[in-house]
C-alpha cells in the first residue's frame, strides 16, 4: 500500500528565505529530525543529541515561531510544567531554476 506524502508550497519570498536559512542551519536539522516521530523534551532532545541545553531553546523558539514545531505542555506528578515538541515536517524541497526559488514542506502526519 502506497502512502501519498502532504506537501505545502510555500509563496511568500520572505517565509522561503526563512525556511532556507532554517534548513541550513545544523542544530535546527538535527532537532527537527530527533522530534519527527515522538514529542520529546528540551531536556531529552539535548541528552540525545548533545546539543547545549540554551541552543536548544533558541532553536526550539526559532522552530516554533517559523510553524515547523509543535508544541504540547503536560503537568508531571510533581506539579511541574514542562512542555514536548514534535516536527510538522518530515521533509524540505527546495529548487532553484531562473533566479526563482521553489520551497516546498513535505507534512508530518
Amino acid at each position: 500500500m502506497q502512502t501519498t506524502q502532504q506537501t505545502f508550497k510555500i509563496q511568500d519570498l520572505e517565509k522561503k528565505d526563512n525556511m532556507l536559512e532554517i534548513v541550513s542551519d545544523k542544530y535546527c536539522r538535527t532537532i527537527l529530525e530527533v522530534t519527527k516521530f515522538k514529542p520529546k523534551s528540551a531536556t531529552e532532545i539535548t541528552s540525545e543529541t548533545k546539543i547545549p541545553i540554551s541552543t536548544v531553546y533558541r532553536r526550539i523558539q526559532t522552530l516554533h515561531d517559523n510553524k515547523l514545531l509543535a508544541t504540547s505542555g503536560e503537568i508531571n506528578e510533581e506539579g511541574k510544567k514542562f512542555f514536548l515538541y514534535k516536527s510538522k515536517i518530515n521533509g524540505m524541497k527546495c529548487h532553484f531554476n531562473e533566479g526563482q526559488v521553489e520551497v516546498e514542506l513535505i507534512l508530518n502526519n
